[in-house]
């Protein structure tokens, strides 16, 4: 069922129409009494002024950013969007329904990632109803809908990807966040479309390791740290020595030996990749015994 346009008029001109044919009926209908102690006709007078009285049930409001679902007697009618005070047919029901951008966080799922590792993910989504009819008679409450559905798709969503990428350039739920938020959004979408609501946006709130593994965890992701951090180290170092080494041969400055040359690089890599400061040595002697 698509939303469709409800048939409604301004309230104001609806309003004045009733009372201007309201008050003329009563000044009618007193002057004609007058004189007339039971006149055979006082009673379509006062099924008149009865009817305009009920009409006076099809006013309501609009508010901006609103939409008024129409029933008559069960079925659908329309839905009236134009803002302000409107008229519509008396017997209608009417439902009053936001469209305004919405959003709400879901609460923190614990879920496997892709990897079997437990984690803890929770997501903010913001959404709002474009279609009233969808909403209103697709489900039973939209509302609530909105909420178990997201929840369900940012669960499939963290299934899907590991939470740390061990290869270089994959897709992780750490590293790739608006790969990972497109992907929810469009999984949120799919779920939610046939309650006429569109996402406008949805994102990672939260995400850690679960408990019982955070620490183990921890521990790993500051080993891998260290270990990139050394192998970086390391290259620069090298690159550093070679340039030493060739700068040394350039100028002139000594001549160097195979043993020589092993020594030099084995003090400069152990200056350059210690972890702690060096202690200069002097020698005054020679390599050679």
């Amino acid at each position: 069922m698509n939303e469709t346009k409800g048939f409604s008029l301004p309230g104001i001109p609806a309003a004045l129409f009733v009372f201007v044919a309201f008050v003329a009926l009563v000044v009618y209908f007193v002057l004609n009494v007058k004189g007339h102690p039971a006149p055979p006709f006082i009673a379509p007078w006062v099924v008149a002024i009865a009817i305009l009285a009920f009409s006076t049930k099809g006013f309501f409001q609009v508010q901006p950013n609103q939409g008024v679902v129409l029933q008559l007697f069960g079925n659908y009618s329309g839905t009236v969007r134009e803002a302000g005070l409107r008229w519509a047919n008396p017997f209608c029901s009417r439902r009053a329904i936001s469209l305004r951008v919405r959003n709400f966080e879901s609460s923190k799922l614990k879920v496997n990632d892709s990897d079997g590792n437990p984690i803890e993910i929770a997501a903010i989504v913001v959404w709002q109803v474009v279609d009233t009819a969808e909403a209103v008679f697709c489900v039973d409450n939209y509302e609530n809908f909105v909420q178990i559905q997201s929840e369900s798709a940012l669960r499939q969503m963290a299934q899907s990807y590991p939470y740390d990428a061990h290869d270089s350039g994959a897709p992780s739920l750490r590293s790739h966040g608006d790969e990972i938020n497109t992907h929810l959004a469009n999984e949120i979408q799919q779920r939610l479309g046939k309650a006429g609501v569109k996402v406008n946006e949805a994102r990672i709130s939260h995400l850690a390791y679960a408990q019982e593994i955070a620490q183990a965890m921890l521990q790993r992701q500051q080993a891998g740290a260290i270990v990139a951090a050394r192998g970086r180290i390391v290259e620069g170092a090298v690159s550093m020595v070679e340039m030493a080494l060739g700068e040394l041969s350039k100028r002139g400055v000594v001549d160097l030996d195979n043993e020589r040359r092993a020594a030099m690089v084995s003090n400069l890599l152990v200056v350059l990749c210690g972890d702690r400061a060096t202690q200069p040595v002097v020698n005054t002697g020679t390599l050679y015994g």
